[in-house]
């Protein structure tokens, strides 16, 4: 299995793609693990690009360093795997969490990001802040499920799981479970988390950005997205039908992201 040192971890990362292929950095969301299904790094997104795909400090098989852990550690940890790899420089895809971290390295280290492509996401501060994931974990188990639904979309309210429950039980099990009982790494990273604040250093984004978020998107609502392009020199947004996991909702969301980082003018 392949693992590197990075800025003082054992990172465990997978590269997909062969070169001359561009190259992508993909940084995951809250709880990301490379061993859980689906993954953003997969299917028609990877197909273009030489896929650099990683657990970041705490999760999945990278190691768990003692905390408290910052954005600047997880922006750090991810210029030092590009150098670790020889990858002088990258496209980058943040999603969720993984976007805060995309920031952080874009505003860190900006001569390694080509491209930035920010995905329901958010800048903090006076940008607006994603939902404080932290909180979910000391809900009551019974209210948890509904509550985690209608932030992922905010059509599910309850009228909706009640009319569609086996699809309401398959998301539930699949994506909005991560924080019912968070391991040590988690909760270090939803400490770091809630801390997110790159608003007033937007500013000094050079690169090409593309912001794009879902339209019934709780965690990050459309307005956090529209507070990051309109502070991003230049940045585009885009808004798709669907929530947290635009992506994944509406067929138009993959090939937009795919013909913005595969732009080489």
């Amino acid at each position: 299995m392949p693992f590197v040192d990075a800025n003082g971890l054992s990172v465990y990362y997978e590269v997909n793609g062969e070169p001359p292929s561009p190259r992508l950095l993909c940084i995951s969301g809250t709880g990301g693990d490379l061993r859980q299904q689906p993954r953003f790094s997969d299917g028609p997104l990877g197909e273009p690009f030489e896929v650099l795909a990683y657990d970041q400090r705490g999760l999945g098989q990278t190691s768990v360093p003692e905390g408290p852990y910052t954005m600047a550690d997880y922006a750090d940890d991810a210029a030092a795997l590009l150098d670790a790899l020889g990858w002088d420089s990258c496209a980058v895809l943040g999603v969720s969490f993984g976007g805060m971290v995309a920031q952080e390295l874009t505003l860190r280290h900006p001569e390694r990001v080509e491209r930035l492509a920010l995905c329901c996401t958010s800048a903090g501060g006076a940008g607006g802040a994603s939902y404080p994931l932290h909180e979910l974990v000391d809900l009551d188990p019974a209210e948890r499920p509904g509550t985690q639904l209608e932030l992922m979309d905010t059509r599910w309210d309850k009228a909706w799981r009640e009319a569609n429950a086996d699809m309401a039980t398959m998301i539930i099990e699949r994506f909005a479970s991560s924080t019912a009982t968070p391991t040590p790494g988690l909760r270090l990273q939803l400490e770091a988390r809630s801390h997110h604040d790159t608003a007033d250093r937007l500013g000094t984004v050079a690169c090409p950005t593309l912001v794009a978020g879902g339209r019934y998107d709780g965690i990050a609502p459309p307005a956090n997205s529209e507070f990051l392009a309109r502070t991003i020199p230049g940045a585009e947004l885009r808004l798709f039908d669907g929530g947290h996991g635009f992506f994944m909702q509406d067929p138009a969301a993959i090939p937009a992201l795919v013909d913005f980082l595969d732009d080489a003018d």
